[in-house]
């Protein structure tokens, strides 16, 4: 595996070939410290691609809160390790001077009205900032396919829409969520969480599970969220930002009378950890 910090080793890699033919690459871009749920999304790259990169990187402008980014879990070597047993060809792990060499960029992209709502309404800023270091990464890498994991949802929409709108050429495929096997999403920031607020947490995987059951069943999208909501009054020192039900084009919550496929989405605070997951349903 190759380890390349600078723009401009980047923008030089060699293209991937498959025989005499050109070949075809995939990046998976990451903000570090690495789980079972990135791995996923490395070994589907793999398996469909010629070449794989991986970019590491704790980008700034997503965040809007400064302590939330200084106490992001940097693990750059052991996630170099476990990146190249996984067979990557590339891994970008450049410093922020590297990747915003004048600063903050004055020209950035913005999420418009997916931004505004349920996670944007609670991160301000930070879907653009998502949307700029991701649109500056296909620029530099030039995939053809990029895998996103499922449990960032709104994040996945917001990136599909850019690159539906912008006219990228590049395949967005999306890879479903890793759950450990108590339920809980696999997360970074899990590694915040005590014992006892780990258990607390799981409260937001079986209000999910809830609210999927009741959809299954047949019940509007009132009952599939109040189902959910059930589950998350029972527990206690979970502070619930949200339980929604989305459309998958969009991120907007759906009508009451909506039929179709939804995202019911959850984000909550579990002691000092915002954790957020989602399911993917249909309602009949």
């Amino acid at each position: 595996m190759r380890i390349v910090t600078t723009l401009a080793e980047l923008r030089e890699l060699e293209p991937p070939r498959r025989g005499d033919a050109p070949g075809r690459r995939a990046v998976v871009m990451t903000m570090g410290a690495l789980h079972a749920g990135h791995l996923a999304l490395v070994r589907t790259a793999r398996v469909s691609a010629d070449q794989v990169v991986v970019s590491v990187f704790v980008n700034p402008l997503q965040f809007n809160d400064a302590g939330d980014l200084a106490s992001y879990p940097r693990t750059l070597e052991a996630d170099a390790a476990l990146l190249e047993s996984a067979g990557v060809d590339v891994l970008f792990a450049p410093e922020a001077s590297a990747m915003y060499p004048h600063g903050d960029p004055t020209v950035t992209v913005s999420a418009g009205a997916i931004g505004e709502v349920l996670e944007g309404a609670h991160r301000p800023g930070h879907f653009d900032g998502v949307l700029t270091v991701v649109l500056k990464l296909m620029h530099l890498v030039r995939p053809d396919v990029a895998f996103f994991g499922q449990k960032d949802a709104q994040q996945l929409i917001a990136i599909r829409a850019m690159v539906r709108d912008l006219d990228l050429p590049v395949q967005i495929q999306a890879v479903p969520t890793v759950r450990d096997t108590d339920g809980l999403a696999l997360s970074s920031r899990n590694v915040h969480l005590s014992s006892e607020e780990r258990e607390r947490a799981l409260s937001l995987s079986r209000a999910l599970n809830a609210a999927r059951q009741a959809a299954e069943a047949g019940a509007s999208v009132v009952d599939t969220l109040a189902a959910g909501r059930a589950v998350l009054a029972h527990a206690a020192d979970v502070v619930v930002d949200y339980l929604a039900a989305l459309d998958p084009s969009d991120s907007h919550p759906v009508a009451g009378d909506h039929r179709g496929d939804v995202v019911i989405a959850v984000a909550a605070t579990v002691g000092a950890t915002r954790l957020i997951d989602n399911v993917v349903t249909r309602i009949r």
